[in-house]
């Protein structure tokens, strides 16, 4: 009984000082350990502290239910995304980075898959120290200033994989991305064992565009108009027209770039655009998460209040669920 309470008291003690001095920590840990025998360093550091992972396996069936209950609409990055990431987790020697590229019109889900992806990678999510959101207009706005750009990215990807070879980095805007600029980390998503010294093998890199909306919503209309459903398109259809037309479009930030040259990158994910029932299912989706209860005639006339394309089929939302949320907070 006394060892417990001496137990208690030096893991007590490590929470308090955990904040200010690893050293501290370790001394805790160790007397813990001792009386235990079984509590390691690194096991109770990361209860009070986020800790790289890299080796930890993937929650798969916590993974798959985030993106079938609040994904909506998409049946290819739903299936796609799941495959990949729990492939490339559970490989404990990749022979490159895992490198997706996510395209589609503004509000089918491509930032919301990547938050979903970032938390249950990492607790915290985007808000981890191991996960990074890059924003083109914010963080490269300077067309003139390419070299510098790639010079800054370059070191930034470096420094903190180096720190943590499970990093995650987020390209938001690739479609408003300087042409060339994301050629600055092709060597990083390459299949080299070590660039520098530094291995990139279990890293992640994700790509969000709206470049090749227009040819997603070309091949979805043209399986409606055939009277077939959404659900009966696959990767096969769209991936290599997506994989051409983002490499031939100026304004894709992957124009002529070697990372499609030299196939490094692992899938051309298509988000569809959403339809009428999807909305509602945003909307109810937002209304759940308010804590609000689900009111069928709110969900109706915020669907309704959506604009919908092409003009006399009405069929596809311009702005998919995108302001779903500033629309719900009138009613």
């Amino acid at each position: 009984r006394l060892a417990g309470v001496a137990v208690l008291r030096l893991l007590l003690a490590a929470q308090v000082v955990s904040a200010f001095e690893p050293i501290s920590v370790g001394i805790a840990i160790g007397a813990a350990s001792a009386l235990t025998g079984y509590l390691s360093y690194t096991d109770f550091y990361c209860r009070f502290a986020e800790c790289c992972r890299a080796e930890q396996p993937l929650n798969a069936s916590a993974l798959k239910l985030d993106l079938e209950e609040k994904l909506f609409g998409q049946h290819l990055a739903t299936e796609v995304i799941l495959k990949a990431l729990i492939g490339f987790k559970n490989n404990k020697n990749p022979k490159k980075a895992l490198t997706l590229s996510l395209h589609g019109w503004a509000g089918t889900g491509k930032n919301f898959v990547s938050q979903i992806v970032a938390e249950n990678l990492y607790s915290k999510g985007l808000k981890s120290n191991f996960v990074h959101l890059f924003v083109s207009t914010l963080h490269f706005p300077h067309e003139q200033k390419i070299k510098l750009s790639g010079d800054q990215l370059q070191n930034w990807i470096r420094g903190n994989v180096s720190a943590c070879a499970g990093s995650v980095f987020i390209f938001d805007e690739m479609d408003k991305l300087h042409p060339g600029l994301i050629d600055a980390i092709k060597p990083f998503l390459d299949y080299y064992e070590q660039v520098d010294g530094v291995s990139y093998r279990k890293a992640i890199f994700i790509f969000l565009s709206n470049a090749g909306g227009d040819l997603i919503t070309k091949m979805a209309l043209d399986f409606w108009r055939a009277g077939k459903k959404r659900e009966d398109i696959q990767l096969k259809d769209l991936e290599p027209v997506l994989s051409v037309g983002v490499f031939n479009n100026k304004h894709s930030g992957l124009w002529h770039s070697g990372l499609i040259d030299r196939n490094l990158i692992d899938y051309f994910i298509p988000f569809l655009p959403l339809e009428y029932r999807h909305v509602k299912m945003c909307v109810r989706a937002e209304m759940k998460a308010r804590g609000s209860a689900i009111d069928e005639d709110i969900v109706t006339r915020v669907a309704e209040e959506m604009t919908f394309f092409p003009k006399d089929e009405k069929i596809y939302s311009d702005k998919g669920c995108k302001t779903v949320q500033s629309r719900l907070d009138f009613h």
